[in-house]
């Protein structure tokens, strides 16, 4: 259930993403979707967003609060180019990271309470500013100090964090070891304690092999590293559940027995929640010192401009950065 909001909470910020993707044009349906109830901020060059965009300059995040419910809020920031919905132009890439820091920036100064980022395009970035991450999640944790990070994809029905996540899965059993997996798990109860205000998180920990190796008969991993770090973690207090076989920790009566289920790898997490919400997943990303969230999706070059994008994941990704925020101030 979500917490009441503070009436003092400032709006949120969105950051504009790529220009030539489905981010501007979400942007407003989000807005129009969402009204009053969850205010935020647009940050980019009003010129890319859709002709005929009812929309009105502001000086300050705080300034969004006084605009029509049905009018976007924008806080402009000019870039060097204008944009074409399917085709990134290298000249805006300066501009899309750029925005990504004025919008931490904001947050971090008090007059926005989180970062909703748009899907940005990774090779645009290089191509035109020679951008050195490989993308949002490890450029945001630079800009917060290069802290330590996890990928958190959310919906109503289960929370997931992959320990690894975009590597071959030749890859997985050599880069999952105990320090990444105590890391995710220590992240991931972490996130849930402050953002998401549940006071005793139970995590379920997804086995590598299937079945979890049964007894070693699939595999020791499960045996040899997963299940003592289980035991040592619990030893200090943690509700951990698992190495439980990932073929039977997603169905209805499983889900209700944990907050978050932290797995091995990136299909093995992504798999059951894009099933269980496709248009509705959001991407958080815990450990920082900030609130971020985006929609589980990338920038739709295809559909660009086309108008007909869903804003589902930008909607419930402003929903649940308002929420986050509430946690944090309760």
């Amino acid at each position: 259930m979500p917490l009441p909001l503070p009436t003092d909470m400032p709006p949120l910020v969105m950051t504009c993403g790529e220009p030539a993707g489905v981010g501007p044009e979400l942007a407003v349906a989000a807005r129009l979707r969402l009204g009053s109830a969850c205010p935020f901020v647009w940050l980019g060059d009003p010129r890319h967003l859709p002709k005929g965009t009812r929309m009105q300059e502001v000086e300050s995040p705080q300034d969004a609060l006084a605009v029509a419910a049905d009018v976007l809020p924008v806080l402009p920031h000019a870039f060097a180019g204008e944009a074409t919905p399917g085709t990134p132009d290298p000249r805006n890439a300066a501009g899309v990271i750029e925005v990504i820091a004025r919008a931490v920036a904001l947050v971090q100064a008090g007059q926005a309470a989180a970062v909703v980022t748009a899907p940005i395009h990774k090779k645009a970035l290089k191509d035109g500013a020679n951008f050195a991450f490989p993308g949002h999640t490890e450029y945001l944790a630079n800009l917060a100090g290069d802290v330590p990070v996890v990928m958190m994809l959310a919906c109503d029905a289960l929370r997931v964090v992959p320990a690894t996540i975009h590597i071959p899965l030749a890859d997985v059993p050599k880069a999952l070891t105990a320090e990444v997996l105590e890391q995710a798990i220590l992240i991931t109860h972490a996130g849930l304690r402050r953002d998401f205000g549940i006071a005793a998180p139970r995590i379920a920990v997804a086995g590598l092999n299937p079945h979890a190796g049964e007894g070693g008969a699939m595999g020791w991993e499960d045996l040899t590293m997963i299940t003592p770090l289980i035991a040592r973690l619990r030893a200090k207090g943690l509700d951990l559940r698992g190495p439980l076989p990932a073929d039977t920790m997603f169905h209805a009566r499983a889900r209700a027995g944990y907050d978050a289920a932290v797995c091995a790898y990136h299909d093995q997490a992504l798999i059951p929640i894009k099933t269980l919400d496709f248009d509705g997943g959001v991407n958080v990303t815990l450990g920082l010192p900030f609130i971020r969230t985006s929609p589980d999706h990338g920038t739709a070059f295809d559909i660009a401009g086309r108008g007909i994008a869903l804003p589902d994941s930008l909607v419930a990704a402003c929903r649940m950065a308002q929420n986050m925020a509430a946690a944090r101030q309760a």
